[in-house]
């Protein structure tokens, strides 16, 4: 396991899964949310989005987690493990809700600096309305003939926390985290 993709929507856990694959791994974690913003809330040019993932991408070890579907092929070709958290919608804005009451007035870690968690009735109706397209990309990459990549499709904490206790096992055990032994 040296590139890790990270695919799910607001609230199914991205970010924090992929500190806690980076903690165990010593893999670094790029966020898309500090690639997306600027300072401020302010929204980097698309080119230049653009730009700064494929600069992640090509090296050669990550965790990488979130959207930015113009970058997805390149990194699903680079990536050995890919993982969708496709947590229900319920759960998921609950999560939102929680994080935003947790960091309201304050920047997320995940964050690009200076972005201050806010309430957004924007988000939440975004949130609602992606709810069905937004499994599209994640699910069609799953299903490609690709015997190369570990793909993960977790729908529960439950089921991340097996992957995890996998993760952990495979580590303890000195045995190498690659496909024979984290792919489903």
């Amino acid at each position: 396991m040296k590139r890790v993709m990270i695919l799910g929507q607001p609230g199914s856990g991205k970010s924090t899964l992929a500190r806690q694959i980076g903690d165990r791994t010593g893999l670094p974690v790029v966020h898309v949310d500090r690639i997306h913003h600027l300072p401020g809330w302010g929204e980097r040019p698309r080119a230049e989005k653009i730009a700064m993932a494929l600069a992640e991408q090509a090296k050669p070890e990550w965790v990488f987690e979130g959207g930015l579907s113009a970058t997805y092929e390149d990194r699903f070709a680079r990536a050995d493990t890919v993982i969708f958290l496709d947590l229900p919608l319920r759960l998921r804005l609950r999560r939102v809700v929680w994080r935003t009451l947790r960091y309201l007035g304050r920047t997320r870690p995940d964050m690009q600096d200076n972005c201050p968690e806010r309430f957004s009735v924007e988000f939440f109706k975004w949130i609602w309305d992606t709810r069905h397209t937004g499994r599209r990309k994640p699910l069609a990459l799953l299903a490609r003939d690709a015997p190369d990549k570990c793909r993960w499709h977790l729908r529960s904490p439950a089921e991340i926390d097996v992957f995890l206790a996998t993760l952990d096992g495979a580590e303890k055990s000195g045995q190498e985290t690659g496909h024979e032994h984290l792919c489903h």
